[in-house]
């Protein structure tokens, strides 16, 4: 019932804030100075924000900067399965040299992949770049069956097939776990696709290390509790229709109420500045919004798979994560150069938690490893901003050239 209840909350208030965009667009076309009507409008502004969205945002990445040219690119299909797409950010530009193939393996926990734009983007200034676009849950039809926490690997180790032999891939946050797990699977087989490097950033590989909130709250009720509690049935009239489903809202949600007064804040600051007539610092919030909003459901399978496996019983690093019925071993893998990155105040996935990767993997040769924490970012920082810019990119681009 909290997906119906959820629904028709949404269908009821879609009217008013619709009329609210309408009414603000209206009125800033008539703004001069700052009036009454300025007002009115930045208060409607606001309250057409006060929404959440179910589609992907565009990527909006049209062009990169590389040796002081600006090429463009395009964004294409590689390969589309039911759940996912692999997308290819393509530059146009016959002259480039031949770049590194990176798989940008997103996270699938509430948001979009295009909240790594920052990230993709960054990486393609040196590198031929590749990202898991996960599909919305409640689009997906019950006719293409669930979606596993072995579905997750099996996505990527096909992913990685499509890219092709010699590929690196990097893995954000989530899929951290995956991506190890689908790395020593293909390692295992002696794969031909098999990465040469692998990076790992702000990953729970190890939630024993050091618990965060996030890590204590998914231990603080049993399994059955969260099935319970949080997995909804999809309603009518989307594509998804009685597919069991993770809301993306219960995670914003949950999201938000970590920080509840920093969001009416950010709110507050959009009217102040519409206010004032400083609409390129509201446009700079009302961006972020425009994608932390963006909600995706998760698969019901993956998501208690996932509580349970990696921030309850602890199963990669206990080596006992089962792939498709074979216990996953990271020390099968040899050839494939290990980076972790961590950031210094991450309150999601705390120090310790994503270097536990270089432990596992007792096969790969000492020079082949490399860890990096970064001072002074929390977890979105480890991926965005500056200091991911200026002082995490450039270890990460060195570490997978010397891996060529």
């Amino acid at each position: 019932m909290l997906y119906q209840a959820y629904q028709m909350q949404s269908d009821l208030v879609s009217p008013l804030r619709l009329a609210a965009q309408h009414l603000s667009a209206s009125l800033w076309l008539q703004k001069t100075e700052r009036t009454v009507l300025r007002k009115v409008a930045a208060a409607c502004d606001v309250l057409s924000r006060l929404r959440l969205t179910h589609s992907r945002p565009p990527y909006n990445i049209h062009s990169v900067t590389v040796d002081d040219r600006v090429i463009p690119v395009v964004e294409e299909t590689v390969l589309t399965l039911p759940f996912g797409t692999l997308l290819r950010f393509r530059k146009i530009d016959d002259s480039m040299p031949e770049q590194p193939k990176v798989l940008l393996a997103a996270p699938l926990s509430g948001h979009f992949a295009t909240l790594l734009r920052e990230t993709a983007k960054t990486l393609l200034q040196d590198h031929d770049v590749y990202i898991t676009d996960w599909h919305n849950a409640r689009d997906v039809a019950l006719m293409h069956g669930g979606f596993s926490l072995d579905d997750y690997i099996s996505y990527l180790i096909r992913f990685t097939e499509a890219v092709g032999p010699g590929s690196h891939m990097v893995a954000v946050c989530q899929p951290c776990v995956a991506a190890l797990a689908a790395t020593a699977v293909m390692a295992e087989d002696d794969h031909p696709a098999q990465p040469r490097s692998l990076t790992l950033m702000a990953g729970p590989v190890d939630c024993r290390v050091n618990p965060t909130e996030v890590n204590k709250l998914a231990t603080s009720k049993p399994i059955d509790w969260f099935e319970k509690n949080l997995i909804s049935l999809v309603p009518m009239p989307h594509a998804g229709f009685m597919r069991r489903v993770y809301p993306g809202f219960v995670q914003l949600s949950a999201f938000m109420a970590m920080n509840p007064e920093r969001h009416k804040q950010s709110f507050r600051s959009i009217y102040e500045h519409l206010d004032h007539g400083r609409v390129e610092e509201a446009a700079t919030i009302q961006n972020f919004y425009e994608e932390y909003l963006a909600v995706n459901d998760l698969p019901a399978e993956f998501y208690l798979e996932t509580v349970e496996k990696v921030f309850q019983t602890y199963d990669l690093p206990r080596g006992t994560l089962q792939y498709r019925g074979r216990t996953v071993n990271p020390a099968a893998i040899r050839r494939t150069a290990l980076m972790t990155v961590e950031g210094e105040r991450d309150d999601i996935c705390s120090v310790g938690q994503t270097v536990a990767a270089q432990d596992l993997c007792t096969n790969v040769r000492p020079y082949l490893k490399t860890h990096h924490i970064q001072t002074g970012v929390g977890h979105y920082g480890v991926f965005s901003g500056r200091r991911w810019n200026q002082q995490i990119y450039p270890r990460v681009r060195d570490m997978i050239h010397a891996s060529m």
